[in-house]
């Protein structure tokens, strides 16, 4: 299900105007300290500069742009009550930031201070014109003047840009005084426009028709949006209302529930349209000011992932606790995070308890399997695949890339028949796939058979992605088993150029040249090949000890020790 939420937000605002920008303040004589948190801040290691910060701090204590780095690496880390003292001294000082400002909001909302939330001056203290706007309408909502507040909610909705945002918390606010009707009536308005915006916007509908009693038409609701095939966090809901359990109303149920959703809102639109430590913060302000709201520790963790911080998003996944619905959705998270920390033992092994726990979700056996062709443990890679397999629907379009993944495996297990099958599946279901296609081409060119489909699979190949390396080699490579060396050699060529440290592309190239007469460029190139191969790739097709014997006696004598066919033209008799 792809919602239209941030779509729709980015292309009707420009961002930086709508979310504000930090002002800029001049440093002082540049510290050992400050240089080293500057360091860690490019590098994301948020706990190392929130250290050298306030070291730095210590020493030039008015220094307005280590106060500002040390709230939002603090900030960054969700240590809101580390960052709260230094803002406050910003404010004190009258220094305008935007990190500072979000923060001193975060403080209020916590202390549930309604009126300094109000009270504030939004040039100097504001954070943005949607963040504010939402912020001061949730505040009249807690200091009980609930027209006030629904006004406020008009007032930002009369921006088009922020129209949706606005509506979406006005619905809110509405359920979290108890009134459904009203909240309802806004969800379904536009063949229930707004209720489909997010996949939170779907859920808090579901609240609210269960709150009124139409358990009914929310499980028909839940499944018209996301289909037949739930994930586990749905599953759950699905089943308490099949059994006529009455949902409680848990999206914004107070007033800094609201608030922390105006900052999961702006995250949420933010995450891939402005740089990932920006959106951080907010997720992680959602996430401090409401510990329950799991979709935003799960947008914490990954953005951390995304931003390299492993360690820190393996932490922030397992805040997600055993038997809370996104626990699932928590741990395969934290299995990618691992791989990528290059631990892939520790991810298989999560992973591996996912399968126990949740038995009947393919995406876990799925993802095991491609944890473990990566690891080349193809037999088990296979078997994940299989299970996965026999879980989904057999005609699912979507089941082309596990049918692949699996042929792939088949293939490096030298189970041919079983793994072209596959990759012939894989094209039924999804014909034009240029990596099947050039995986499939690839290794028909490779067992020199099938030759003239294989160069009409790998030609598609190269139309859907020419500056693919890989799917360039391979066009060279055909058309070099075809005979056709002058016209493999543009294509080669073209692939060294794209892929200049590949030691298999390389060689190939080597190969192309000896076979148009360009001795001296071939050896050139196969003694680039050698100096790219990997010795601890196991895997690789590029062999060595063949490339050193080709750089001896030449291609020809190395194919008549092969007992190979001899190299020949296309037009040769």
């Amino acid at each position: 299900m792809t919602f239209p939420f941030r779509r729709a937000a980015t292309a009707a605002i420009a961002l930086s105007l709508a979310f504000g920008a930090v002002a800029p303040v001049a440093a002082q004589e540049p510290s050992g300290p400050y240089l080293a948190g500057r360091a860690a801040t490019y590098d994301s290691d948020f706990a190392a500069a929130a250290d050298y910060y306030t070291r730095a701090l210590v020493r030039d204590p008015q220094n307005a742009v280590l106060m500002e780095s040390v709230v939002f690496a603090q900030t960054a880390l969700g240590q809101l009550n580390r960052a709260l003292p230094v803002a406050q001294r910003m404010w004190d000082e009258g220094i305008n930031s935007q990190i500072a400002n979000m923060v001193m909001v975060g403080g209020f909302t916590q202390a549930q201070d309604y009126r300094a939330l109000m009270d504030r001056d939004l040039e100097s203290q504001g954070i943005g014109p949607l963040v504010d706007g939402l912020v001061t309408a949730w505040a009249q909502m807690g200091a009980g003047n609930v027209t006030q507040a629904l006004d406020a909610f008009d007032t930002v909705a009369e921006d088009d840009g922020l129209r949706l945002f606005a509506l979406y918390h006005r619905a809110l606010a509405l359920a979290s005084i108890g009134d459904f009707e009203a909240s309802e009536a806004m969800f379904a308005a536009n063949d229930n426009r707004l209720a489909k915006i997010t996949r939170r916007a779907v859920l808090a509908r579901v609240q609210v028709l269960s709150q009124l009693g139409h358990n009914d038409q929310a499980m028909t609701f839940l499944t018209t949006v996301f289909g037949s095939h739930l994930d586990p966090a749905l599953t759950v809901i699905f089943d308490r209302l099949a059994a006529d359990e009455t949902l409680p109303f848990i999206q914004a149920a107070s007033v800094t529930d609201g608030i922390a959703e105006v900052f999961y809102t702006v995250a949420s639109a933010l995450s891939g349209e402005a740089a990932d430590d920006y959106v951080l913060v907010y997720a992680r302000m959602a996430s401090v000011l409401s510990p329950d709201h799991m979709d935003s520790v799960l947008l914490s963790a990954e953005l951390l992932e995304k931003l390299g911080r492993y360690e820190l998003s393996v932490a922030t996944y397992k805040q997600v606790q055993p038997g809370h619905p996104d626990f699932h959705a928590a741990e395969m998270g934290r299995a990618e995070a691992l791989r990528r920390a290059a631990k892939p033992d520790a991810a298989i092994e999560v992973l591996e308890q996912l399968t126990r726990e949740f038995p009947d979700q393919a995406n876990v056996y799925s993802s095991l399997g491609d944890l473990l062709r990566q690891q080349e443990d193809y037999a088990r890679a296979v078997e994940a695949y299989d299970t996965a397999l026999s879980i989904l629907d057999q005609d699912s379009a979507s089941n082309w890339f596990i049918l692949y993944a699996r042929g792939i495996s088949l293939e490096r297990l030298q189970q041919w028949d079983r793994a072209e099958a596959d990759f012939r599946a894989a094209l039924a279901l999804n014909p034009d796939r240029p990596e099947v296609l050039n995986y499939l081409g690839y290794s028909l060119v490779e067992k020199q058979i099938k030759l003239d489909e294989a160069l009409s699979m790998i030609e598609r190949a190269v139309a859907a992605r020419p500056e693919s390396g890989f799917i360039r080699d391979s066009l060279g490579w055909v058309l070099y088993r075809l005979g056709r060396y002058d016209e493999a050699t543009d294509h080669m060529e073209r692939a060294v150029a794209l892929m200049p440290v590949d030691p298999v592309v390389n060689d190939h190239l080597g190969d192309v040249f000896w076979a148009v007469g360009r001795y001296l460029e071939a050896e050139f190139q196969w003694k680039r090949a050698l100096s790219f191969v990997d010795p601890e790739d196991t895997d690789s097709e590029a062999d060595p000890d063949r490339i050193r014997r080709k750089l001896e006696i030449g291609l020809d004598q190395v194919l008549i020790e092969e007992g190979a066919d001899p190299l020949k033209m296309a037009n040769d008799g």
